[in-house]
């Protein structure tokens, strides 16, 4: 069994999870954050969306990576493999292989808050690359990049467009955090989602066989268990919407009729009324000059911009 270093505990996960939505709930309007949607269900449905026909970033990101990653590992000449928020499937092999076969590859370091899922998926990347150091680590990689492994030349990747679920002031602060830990010969490898027709925007996050619904609501689930709450998910309708002005696509829940939940963990009762939203997601929709502008205010240069041949995903290389 692979050690893992731990930077975040349970209790820790348990506190930041009540105050996350105490803040929420009692705000105006009301919120929960994404990171809440994945629990071992929440993970599921999301592997399902991932395969849905209107759910295109997955495979133009892998797509991306199937052709570009041995560029990515010619251009980096990394020796370590940071993956912030690690996955375990296609993407990760990718990456993994090419630096293989660039003869560069020594270390492997999966970042996750889930130590459970980071014990069976960093188990199953040691045995599939056995002369590869694996050091998988549970962390909140807003909080604790700078207890990250340093050693070796870094290329820290964040795929998925997962940077999108930031606001743009978070994701500024996030970026220039991670500037600062980043040494020279390092890079950052980052996978962003394309602004886009909106109905094609709208599909993705709004699938004809409800899985994405399903996903939204569970973030109650979550709570009921572990908040001792009484939400009944089957009273909140799913909704995404395009914002144009923010491109980024919302992800709220409405409240179907006039309710009062009780959140027992917190000692709190909270009122909805009939047509209240709750947002629940923000998934920023990027633009090149945007994104190469925001690296910039980052402390970042933009150095290699690959896209799908749709235009629909990009990923990049930055450099500090």
């Amino acid at each position: 069994m692979l050690p893992i270093e731990y930077h975040l505990t349970s209790d820790d996960l348990a506190k930041t999870l009540r105050d996350d939505v105490h803040d929420g709930l009692t705000a105006h309007p009301k919120s929960l954050p994404p990171k809440w949607f994945y629990d071992e269900r929440g993970s599921v449905l999301f592997e399902r969306i991932t395969e849905l026909p209107e759910y295109y970033p997955t495979r133009a990101e892998r797509a991306i990576l199937e052709r570009h990653a041995p560029d990515i590992a010619a251009a980096t000449g990394a020796d370590t493999l940071v993956e912030l928020g690690a996955g375990s499937g296609a993407k990760t092999r990718l990456l993994l292989d090419a630096f293989g076969a660039a003869g560069t590859l020594r270390r492997f370091v999966p970042v996750d808050v889930s130590g459970d899922f980071l014990q069976e998926s960093a188990a199953r990347i040691g045995a599939a690359y056995p002369g590869t150091d694996v050091r998988p680590v549970v962390a909140d990689f807003e909080r604790h990049l700078h207890l990250l492994p340093a050693a070796g030349r870094r290329v820290v990747a964040i795929l998925g467009s997962t940077i999108g679920n930031l606001a743009p002031t978070q994701r500024l602060a996030f970026l220039t955090d991670l500037r600062g830990t980043l040494a020279a010969g390092d890079a950052l490898l980052l996978g962003v989602d394309l602004v886009k027709d909106p109905e094609r925007l709208r599909a993705a996050y709004d699938d004809a066989r409800g899985v994405t619904a399903d996903f939204n609501r569970n973030v109650l689930r979550v709570i009921n268990r572990e908040l001792d709450a009484d939400f009944d998910p089957a009273a909140f309708a799913h909704v995404a919407l395009w914002d144009a002005e923010a491109e980024w696509i919302e992800m709220r829940l409405r409240a179907a009729r006039a309710q009062r939940v009780r959140v027992g963990a917190l000692d709190l009762d909270v009122d909805f009324a009939a047509g209240e939203e709750m947002r629940t997601e923000i998934s920023a929709k990027f633009r090149h000059a945007a994104v190469r502008d925001e690296l910039d205010r980052a402390g970042l240069t933009l150095t290699h911009w690959w896209t799908d041949p749709a235009d629909d995903f990009a990923v990049l290389l930055a450099a500090p």
